[in-house]
C-alpha cells in the first residue's frame, strides 16, 4: 500500500470550555491511531495534523464533520451531562499541478511562534500565515525552525484546501451537496461519543460500537472498517 499524506484539522464548536477539550481529545485520538499503525505525524499549527503512511488518506477520508460529545465535564458540580462538538476536517495533500495558484493572490505574513521550538524559533519570526485573497481561505505553519520550512508546509496546505473547495463546488452543482465539514451545530452531527452510555454512534449509517473509551484512546480500527465498507456499499 502506498504512502498518502491526509491533513486533519480538529476545531473545537458548540459548548465553550467542554468544546476545546473535546477538540483537543479528538485530535489526540487520532494521533493514537497513527502511532497504532506506524504513521508519521507532525503538528502543523494548533488543530492542525499532518499524517503520513500507508492507506492513510484512505482509512481517514470519511472522518470529516461534526462530532459530538456527550458526558460530565470535569468542571461540572452537579453531574449533568453536557453536550459539546466539535468540527473535523479530513484534507488530501495534492500535487503542485493539481491547483494552479497565481502568486500575487496571495499574501504571507510572518511572526514568531507561540509552541516551544526552542530559542531560534521564538526570537526569529520562522511561523508563516498565508492568506489566498480570492477565497479568504488562510493557514498557517509555525512547527518547523525555519521560515523556508513553514512556508513550504503553509502553500502545500493552502493546494489542498483549495483544492478541495473545488470539489465540493462541482459536487453542490452535480447533487445540491452540502459541505462534509459541517458548521457545529449539536443537531447536525455525523457521530456521537455519549459517555454515560459507553457507546458511540456513527449516524451515517447508523450503526454504534463499545468500548467508547479504548475508541477515544486510539483504537479506531474496527469503526474505520465497518464505516468504510458500509459506505462504499
Amino acid at each position: 500500500m502506498e504512502n498518502q499524506t491526509i491533513y486533519l484539522e480538529v476545531r473545537s464548536a458548540a459548548g465553550g470550555d467542554e468544546a476545546k477539550i473535546w477538540a483537543s481529545d479528538l485530535a489526540r485520538m487520532y494521533s493514537r491511531y497513527a502511532a497504532k499503525k506506524g504513521w508519521k505525524t507532525s503538528q502543523i499549527d494548533e488543530g492542525t495534523t499532518k499524517i503520513t503512511g500507508p492507506g492513510a488518506f484512505d482509512s481517514l477520508k470519511h472522518e470529516s464533520g461534526v462530532h459530538r460529545v456527550q458526558r460530565i465535564p470535569a468542571t461540572e458540580r452537579r453531574g449533568r451531562v453536557h453536550t459539546s462538538t466539535a468540527t473535523v476536517a479530513a484534507i488530501p495533500q495534492i500535487s503542485g499541478t493539481q491547483v494552479q495558484i497565481n502568486p500575487q493572490d496571495l499574501e504571507w505574513q510572518f511572526y514568531r511562534a507561540s509552541s516551544q521550538g526552542g530559542q531560534n524559533v521564538q526570537k526569529v519570526s520562522s511561523a508563516v500565515r498565508l492568506i489566498h485573497k480570492p477565497t479568504g481561505t488562510t493557514v498557517t505553519s509555525q512547527q518547523e525552525r525555519f521560515q523556508e520550512q513553514n512556508r513550504q508546509i503553509a502553500l502545500e496546505l493552502l493546494q489542498a484546501k483549495l483544492y478541495q473547495r473545488q470539489e465540493e463546488a462541482k459536487k453542490e452543482q452535480i447533487q445540491g451537496y452540502r459541505s462534509a465539514i459541517g458548521t457545529g451545530d449539536r443537531s447536525e452531527k455525523m457521530r456521537t461519543y455519549n459517555f454515560p452510555q459507553n457507546r458511540v454512534t456513527d449516524h451515517r449509517i447508523k450503526k454504534s460500537w463499545g468500548n467508547l473509551e479504548t475508541i477515544v484512546s486510539g483504537d479506531l480500527d474496527k469503526l474505520l472498517k465497518d464505516l468504510s465498507s458500509k459506505l462504499q456499499a
